[in-house]
């Protein structure tokens, strides 16, 4: 759970100078983790784009010279009619091209992908689907290989973090609305749906800024252990792999065929795990759920609002207007999600290694650098965070890596992935407590109940028979 109330904060800073990216701002630690809810700080703050452009008008404003002043005015002018959703999409996919055409803190800037890296890829792809038919029963779960750059990413995920970022920015939207009085609702409408306008480009703001910081750190579509990427297409960023192996010691074919051996793995568990997905976002919205407003604090917010003051509203969050809700369905919700991240996560590590430990000189390097990024909140589970309140860290994926090559010597790579048939045949967080409790556990069998129930199924006449001898046989007793 993330530290301030609600888990929003700001996301990590661009550098002062920009392009040069040599400076940050030593009280942020490097943009680690939420700093405020929402993130948006008051004019002159510094951030994204300039002074002040941590909030939706900065952003709009910080860095534009009096040429383009028409255009921001109409792009201001989007934004308060925007009458979507709860989130603005629109400006959180502009603001997030924006920020990965500003290039990362080191100075890296986005370029289109060449063919070379693009056949590079495709190639490391294939051989990691091979290397991982022994490894896994899975068959391959990617049709193609695609190589994206930081900007073909932000438009590749958008889709996945509309999904997972609108169930909680919607629950915050209708709160917003739904403080005053009906009777005054009416009177108030143009507030109202101002407000509502402004939410929705407060968390497009911080989300577009979110994912176009993340967007210059991720080496492919499943670094936070949920699909991001549309199915079944592997996708790796060249440029970011790059950057990633560069002081690691080791070949830069290597490092990309171990990364592609990890997005292979988890394209194949996605694709023939048909409940997964569902499984892991409907933890999310289930979380979502168990928010908790202070109406009364927006209450007070909303009868002093000032439409010439936003400030005023941004103030009002950064005081802690929103609390996750301690209740026994929100923790299960939870730990549900971090047990289920940790199994994925566990299960891929246990995989990938098995795959590469015989044919790759650095795969123990490479798997305790990935290990450490995963356990020491990276990037990506920053800024997870920082959208929906939550941390995406599998805190235990080293125990579940253990259990599942336990599995793997106790009852072969075969029964090891069997136990993805059906949720409840998955080891709980108990289990990973006692992972040995765990594997030599006689384990229920689903299959032959799922074959008496099609068998049912597939005899309606034989049903309705019986049915018709009992009401007989009500009749003669009569």
């Amino acid at each position: 759970m993330s530290d301030t109330p609600f888990g929003f904060g700001l996301p990590p800073e661009e550098p002062d100078d920009g392009d040069e990216g040599k400076k940050k701002d030593p009280q942020s630690g490097g943009g680690q983790g939420p700093a405020n809810p929402f993130g948006f700080g008051t004019p002159g703050a510094g951030g994204f784009g300039g002074p002040g452009a941590d909030n939706p008008f900065a952003a709009m404003f910080g860095s534009l010279n009096p040429n383009d002043l028409g255009a921001a005015f109409q792009q201001l002018g989007q934004m308060l009619s925007y009458e979507g959703g709860p989130v603005n999409w629109d400006m959180a996919k502009q603001i997030a091209r924006q920020t990965v055409s500003q290039g990362t803190a080191e100075g890296s800037k986005d370029a289109s992908v060449g063919p070379a890296d693009r056949r590079a890829v495709e190639e490391a792809v294939r051989l990691a689907d091979l290397w991982l038919d022994d490894a896994t029963s899975l068959p391959s779960g990617a049709n193609s290989a695609v190589a994206w750059s930081r900007a073909e990413w932000v438009e590749a995920t958008l889709p996945a973090w509309r999904e997972l970022v609108d169930p909680v920015a919607e629950r915050v939207g209708n709160a917003m609305g739904d403080v005053l009085p009906e009777e005054m609702q009416a009177m108030a409408g143009p507030l109202i749906g101002m407000m509502r306008s402004m939410g929705g480009a407060m968390f497009g703001t911080q989300i577009g800024q979110a994912v176009g910081v993340l967007a210059g750190e991720v080496v492919g579509s499943s670094d936070i252990g949920l699909p991001l990427g549309p199915a079944r297409r592997a996708a790796l960023l060249p440029l970011n792999i790059e950057t990633f192996g560069k002081d690691l010691g080791v070949p830069q074919d290597e490092v990309r065929l171990y990364l592609a051996l990890r997005e292979a793995a988890h394209q194949r568990l996605f694709a023939h795990v048909p409940w997964l997905r569902s499984h892991l976002f409907g933890a999310v919205d289930g979380y979502a759920r168990g928010i908790k407003v202070d109406t009364g604090k927006l209450e007070d917010v909303v009868g002093q609002f000032d439409p010439q003051n936003p400030e005023q509203l941004q103030e009002a969050l950064q005081q802690g207007m929103f609390q996750p809700e301690d209740t026994p369905e929100q923790k299960a919700a939870l730990a549900r999600l971090e047990t289920a991240l940790a199994l994925v996560e566990g299960w891929v590590d246990a995989v990938v290694h098995a795959a590469a430990k015989p044919r790759l000189s650095s795969a123990d390097a490479l798997r305790e650098t990935l290990r450490r990024r995963r356990a020491s909140g990276g990037p990506a589970e920053q800024t997870f965070a920082t959208l929906i309140g939550l941390e995406l860290r599998p805190r235990r994926l080293r125990d579940a890596s253990r259990l599942w090559a336990s599995l793997t010597d106790a009852r072969g790579v075969d029964g090891r992935d069997a136990l993805w048939a059906h949720p409840d045949m998955l080891p709980t967080a108990t289990d990973l407590d006692d992972p040995d409790g765990f594997v030599h556990r006689e384990q229920i069998d689903f299959s032959e109940l799922d074959k008496m129930l099609g068998e049912a199924a597939d005899k309606p006449d034989l049903r309705k028979k019986d049915e018709g001898e009992g009401e007989n046989k009500g009749d003669g007793t009569e």
